[in-house]
């Protein structure tokens, strides 16, 4: 018994449904569980009742009107603080602190005479003398600059100290200021001209030594024009039915204080458990029947960790955003951008199911109006279908009329139904037109976010790829026109194959473009790109021959990641030749001197073998255009007799094994091969070959005759 409970258990531990879950259960439930309760959040905080339980550091969850007039005294007092900051300090100047420094000044020139004056005393006397006894401290050179003044020079410097002084310190010197004055000072004296340099220094010296700072602040006088700037401001009145904060705002202590005058304030803390509880259901209850719908018809996307994100984030999003456009006009509710993105990145169905969840959603987010509902529903519906193999980002836009012009026909049947007033049906129509345009918009605009951020590989995003502007196809154009030659008639066969067994036209055509991107880095080691007869691999070894044409796989996967192109085109670039034999160049060392060391394995490429339908195709494709473009004298039975084989010759060497290729795909494919293949090399007329000087000759003679 407990043998065959082992078994069991080692059976249900490798079926892949176990092996899923084990691997991704974690994700799936992390997912799951922010999906929830972000969901029940939006949910909860929709229906609540009026009364809001918010604190200090919340989000106001709706805009918050004030219900009476109330003062509001955090302002107010802001104002006040406001308008005594910008009261400019009153200063008052003391005068006799410039009449201190003037006498100072005055007596130093004092003392300067009297010392000039002992004719007994030589120069290097007086210069001491003056030094000892003079008040103002000078430099050696500015004693030695004033005793040998004479005094006419004398009385002009002392005049020009006077006004100097007189003009600083007659507006007042504040303490901050003084430096700046004292170079003012230096500026004053270097304008004089009738000064010598000497001089100039001299007075800069006596003068920056003796100003001092005479202008005061004068608190007293300050303080009471400060107080009649606070008295002025008129008290800040919150008048009834004004906004006190709006929807996503951080509430902060004053607003909390409005809110609380205005009685808006839910008195108990306690949540309304029962509101809860009763939403929670709800948001369970769709999320069960989305998952349901996935695990029975779509359950890859179930898998995908990436696709449950994009889900989570659009619903999430388009609720929010209908709840904050609500406001303005729930016609506005842009559902089908939501449809529309679901449709074009994960699935065209699903995005039909998710936009009755979100109706739904809506409708309880916006006050259950059956006219938004019913518009929501048959909206969005319209959205998912009509970008259904959307190539052109214009067909969004044309999408977005069609769903305008939807809304504007329902919105129309229910106002005929109820007998709505002309005014407010025309205001709901334009709302309703205006939801179409931009839906369509909101959808153009994101979808390169969302392909870059996961990303995804739209119809859109592969037809840029094609476009032969690319950059890396425009250097294949130019750099080796032959591969590019070859790239193209690939997409063409590879396109009408991948179209007639149901695989993806636009993933096999742009990864045909892109598959040979690697022949850049040695575009003349390959055939195609040769002009002339010399071939370069004549003249290396077979092993280095091959080492070049298989690498360029990797040379063309690296140059497709440098460009950033999507992943599925890289994995096509990988897996075109899968693990295939390079036989020319096998045969080529089987014949040689060394041919007894020669490893199949080491004339093979990479691989790995093809994955997809896509790439198999792309994979045979590659082969038959090569093949049927070296072929001579090329018929309708030769060709389909190569196809055939060189499909037989892959399905037998393994190539074929690890994608989704039947046996009967196989027979399209070279059905569709033969269509194009047959109208490029079709049949052409002979033409008779003419001598065109007898034709001439022969039109002149018949002329002349």
């Amino acid at each position: 018994m407990l043998g065959i409970d082992k078994e069991r258990l080692d059976k249900l531990l490798a079926s892949p449904i176990f092996k899923i879950f084990r691997n991704q259960l974690i994700k799936q439930i992390f997912i799951a569980l922010l999906f929830t309760i972000l969901l029940l959040l939006i949910v909860v905080d929709s229906i609540a009742p009026e009364k809001i339980s918010v604190s200090v550091g919340d989000i106001a969850p709706v805009d918050i009107i004030a219900t009476k007039d109330i003062v509001d005294e955090i302002t107010t007092n802001q104002l006040k603080e406001k308008a005594i900051d910008s009261v400019e300090p009153r200063h008052k100047i003391d005068p006799t602190i410039q009449v201190k420094v003037k006498n100072e000044i005055k007596q130093f020139f004092e003392l300067v005479y009297e010392s000039k004056n002992y004719d007994d005393s030589d120069t290097n006397m007086k210069i001491s003398l003056l030094k000892q006894q003079s008040s103002i401290k000078l430099s050696e050179k500015d004693y030695s600059t004033i005793i040998k003044a004479n005094n006419e020079e004398l009385k002009m410097l002392e005049s020009n100290i006077y006004d100097i002084v007189a003009q600083i310190m007659g507006t007042g010197i504040k303490e901050e200021e003084l430096e700046y004055e004292k170079e003012n000072v230096k500026k004053i004296f270097n304008s004089l001209d009738s000064l010598s340099d000497n001089l100039k220094e001299l007075g800069i010296d006596i003068v920056n030594n003796t100003i001092k700072p005479n202008r005061f602040l004068d608190i007293e006088t300050t303080r009471q024009k400060q107080q009649e700037a606070a008295n002025s401001v008129e008290p800040v009145i919150i008048k009834e039915g004004q906004l006190i904060i709006r929807k996503g705002e951080k509430i902060d202590v004053k607003t909390l204080e409005l809110i609380k005058k205005t009685g808006l304030l839910k008195e108990n803390d306690g949540p309304d458990y029962s509101l809860i509880v009763g939403a929670l259901f709800i948001v369970v209850l769709l999320e069960l029947v989305i998952v349901a719908y996935l695990y029975l018809f779509n359950r890859e996307i179930l898998e995908s960790t990436k696709f449950l994100v994009i889900l989570s984030i659009i619903i999430l999003t388009t609720i929010m955003i209908s709840k904050s456009i609500y406001g303005i006009s729930g016609y506005l509710v842009p559902i089908s951008a939501a449809t529309m993105l679901i449709s074009i990145l994960v699935n065209p169905k699903l995005a039909i199911l998710i936009n009755c969840v979100l109706t739904i959603m809506i409708g309880m987010v916006t006050g259950n109006d059956v006219n938004i509902i019913v518009m929501s529903l048959i909206g969005g519906s319209v959205g998912a279908v009509g970008v259904i193999n959307s190539y052109q980002r214009h067909n969004i836009f044309l999408t977005g009329l069609i769903v305008s012009a939807t809304n504007l026909l329902t919105i129309l049947a229910f106002g005929l139904i109820i007998d709505t007033e002309i005014i407010s049906l025309l205001n709901k129509i334009m709302y309703g037109v205006l939801n179409g345009i931009f839906s369509a918009i909101l959808t153009i605009g994101s979808l390169p976010l969302w392909e870059s951020v996961f990303g995804i590989v739209t119809p859109l995003k592969l037809l840029e790829l094609c476009n032969p502007n690319h950059p890396l196809l425009k250097r294949l154009l130019l750099e080796a026109p032959g591969t590019y030659h070859h790239s193209i008639i690939v997409g063409n066969l590879s396109e009408a194959a991948a179209e007639a067994i149901g695989a993806s036209p636009l993933v096999a055509r742009a990864g045909a473009y892109f598959h040979d991107v690697g022949k850049l880095k040695r575009p003349y080691f390959f055939k195609e790109n040769q002009l002339n007869s010399e071939n370069p691999h004549d003249k290396i070894n077979p092993s280095l021959s091959t080492l070049i044409i298989t690498n360029h796989v990797k040379d063309g996967a690296e140059m497709a990641r440098k460009f950033k192109l999507p992943s599925i085109i890289i994995d096509i670039i990988k897996q075109h030749h899968g693990n295939t034999l390079v036989a020319y160049f096998y045969h080529k060392a089987l014949n040689s001197e060394n041919s007894d060391h020669v490893q199949e394995e080491s004339f093979r490429y990479e691989g790995p073998k093809p994955q997809t339908k896509e790439a198999a195709i792309i994979m045979l494709a590659d082969s038959v255009e090569a093949a049927v473009r070296s072929m001579k004298e090329p018929t309708k039975g030769k060709i389909e007799g190569l196809v055939r084989e060189i499909i037989k010759n892959k399905l037998n060497d393994g190539q074929l094994d690890e994608c989704d290729l039947t046996l009967k795909d196989l027979d399209t494919i070279a059905n569709s091969f033969l269509n194009i293949l047959l109208g490029i090399f079709h049949e052409r007329i002979e033409y008779p070959k003419l001598d065109l000087n007898e034709l001439k000759g022969g039109k002149l003679n018949g002329a002349a005759n």
